[in-house]
This record gives C-alpha cells, sequence and structure tokens, in this order.
C-alpha cells in the first residue's frame, strides 16, 4: 500500500540525486557497436541479439546497478595493486594507454582484457605470457566459483575466457599456450580466490561460433530462438528483455 504521508529522508533524498546523476551520464555514452566477448558465453542467443542490435531493455539500468557495476571496477583496481605488490609483472594497458585487446569480423566482435602477465616470483610456478581476468561477486556466488570452480559456476565468465586466449593468441604469441589466471574479489569479506584456467578450445569456438551465428541472422532480418520455452527460467526472469520477449512484440 502506497504511504502518501512518507516524506524522504536526507539519505533518500541525496541517493535519488546521486543515482539520477549516474543514470544521465550513463545516457550519454555511445552504445556498443559491436558484440563484446565478455557476453559470448551468455545462454540466450536472442538476448545477445537483442544486446547488438540495441533494442531497448524493459528498463533502462537504475542508479543503484550503475553503483553495483562501478563498485566492479574499483575492486577490479585493488586486485591489480595487490598482484603488483606480490611480485607479479601484470600490464593492463598498452604503452599508448590503450587496453590490450582484439577485434574481428570486421570489428563486430571485440574484447578488451583485464590484463596480461609476464612474470611472477619462481614460487608460483607460473609460465608466460598469462592471461588475467578478474571478478567481484558477493559472498554466495564467491563461495560456489572456489568450490566449483569458474568452468561449472560461472561458464560466462569461462567463454570469456577461453575466446580472449583464443583471439589474443595473434598479438600476444603463446597466451593460449599457458593457463589463464583468474581472480574472484569476494565484495563481502575481500576474500580473493585464483583459478588457473587452461585454454578451453572448444569453449572458445562454441563462444565464437554463436557469435557469427548471431551476425548472419541479424543480416537477414532472422529473430534468434529463445535458449528456453519455460519464461519462468531463473536466467528468463531476471533477463532485461523479458517483457519485450514473452508478453510484447519480439
Amino acid at each position: 500500500m502506497l504511504d502518501f504521508n512518507h516524506r524522504p529522508t536526507f539519505t533518500e533524498t541525496l541517493n535519488t540525486l546521486i543515482d539520477a546523476a549516474l543514470v544521465a551520464e550513463q545516457k550519454t555514452k555511445p552504445e556498443r557497436d559491436y558484440m563484446g566477448a565478455s557476453r559470448l558465453g551468455v545462454s540466450c542467443q536472442r538476448a545477445l541479439q537483442y544486446e547488438f542490435t540495441h533494442t531497448p531493455k524493459d528498463e533502462d539500468f537504475s542508479g543503484q546497478t550503475l553503483r553495483i557495476f562501478a563498485a566492479g571496477h574499483a575492486f577490479e583496481d585493488m586486485a591489480i595493486k595487490w598482484l603488483h605488490a606480490a611480485g607479479l609483472q601484470l600490464f593492463t594497458r598498452k604503452q599508448n594507454g590503450e587496453a590490450f585487446g582484439f577485434s574481428v569480423a570486421g570489428g563486430r566482435i571485440r574484447g578488451h582484457v583485464d590484463g596480461i602477465i609476464n612474470g611472477a616470483p619462481e614460487t608460483l610456478g607460473l609460465s608466460f605470457p598469462m592471461l588475467w581476468e578478474c571478478k567481484s561477486m558477493n559472498a554466495k556466488s564467491w563461495k560456489d566459483t572456489v568450490k566449483n570452480g569458474v568452468a561449472k559456476s560461472k561458464p560466462v565468465y569461462a567463454a570469456q575466457i577461453a575466446i580472449y586466449q583464443a583471439y589474443m593468441e595473434g598479438t600476444v604469441a603463446g597466451i593460449s599456450r599457458n593457463p589463464a589466471l583468474f581472480t574472484a574479489v569476494n565484495k563481502d569479506t575481500a576474500e580473493i580466490y585464483h583459478e588457473l584456467v587452461p585454454f578451453d578450445a572448444a569453449t572458445a569456438q562454441a563462444a565464437s561460433d554463436r557469435a557469427v551465428m548471431i551476425l548472419r541472422a541479424t543480416e537477414t532480418g532472422e529473430l534468434m530462438p529463445r535458449f528456453t520455452a519455460d519464461p519462468e527460467y531463473y536466467e528468463c526472469r531476471f533477463c532485461s528483455y523479458r517483457q519485450r520477449c514473452w508478453e510484447g512484440n519480439a
């Protein structure tokens, strides 16, 4: 029931201003004109096609969601400092300041990696060059990743790592030969989990094939199929295009 007598608290008023500013800033940013490698492991090809074609979401990202994204970047920056302090030679930018990445299919499939490691203390027994990928998670998600490993717990991240290793090989020779270092930071406790992820050629190929299929379907005006026939499937319930896909004009 709506409370028409409720007066916003100071915190609510200030947060409304903060979130409005974040949403306004987000709207000034140009939309991607490519499919990002970080998304190619998503189960639903239709959702990926919606993203690629800039189909309007059911709702734009809220200020809180944008704050969550920003917090993820902050944790990544801290992880970079921690790894540097531990003696890892981690590079996140080229000498000209650009991020390491790749571009294929006429620029319609691209990716920007978190970093490349080219040295570390001998006690770690690592080989180089190696890809570095970092994610921050809440405690529940982090514990599941620690228990089951990134491939089982976070297949989207595993696909991202694999396709990075595959396509970065052209500019960083040997990066697919060596395991990637996946770092996960627990946002609730600041615990850190590290996993060495060998190159999975099959996963990389499947992600690449999915991207090509979406490109071809988009060129011919074909709408990609849904991942499931159940609108209550958990991924559908949290999809930004749920209403459009199941209730509206897809």
